[in-house]
């Protein structure tokens, strides 16, 4: 991972680090195979630092975490999901616009 902002979430933490968190989060699900995936890795970790202290932002791995990506209905990646109080509120299919994100972003918090 290439930013401190960004946490690696897992099948193991994505309980405690997303659905149980204090703030906000935005789930980048990925793969290391995926090049839309790598294009988008530089905009979530711009708003990883952006939103430091006030939206938890991660990247999870599809390949080695299958629970939590059935338990969302990924079946495409990349796809993000923005959760608040342990919800999903916002999903996002495919390659997209740091400007999209940040608005989506700015409405739950």
């Amino acid at each position: 991972m290439g930013s401190a902002d960004v946490l690696e979430l897992t099948d193991d933490n994505f309980q405690q680090e997303v659905l149980d968190a204090d703030t906000p989060a935005l789930v980048d699900f990925w793969a290391e195979w995926c090049m839309p995936c790598k294009m988008l890795t530089p905009t979530i970790e711009a708003l990883a630092g952006e939103y430091a202290g006030r939206l938890k932002v991660g990247k999870m791995d599809t390949d080695a975490n299958r629970d939590v990506a059935m338990r969302f209905n990924i079946t495409a990646i990349p796809t993000i999901i923005l959760f608040k109080g342990g919800e999903m509120v916002r999903k996002f299919v495919g390659l997209q616009q740091k400007a999209d994100l940040k608005e989506a972003i700015d409405e739950i918090l």
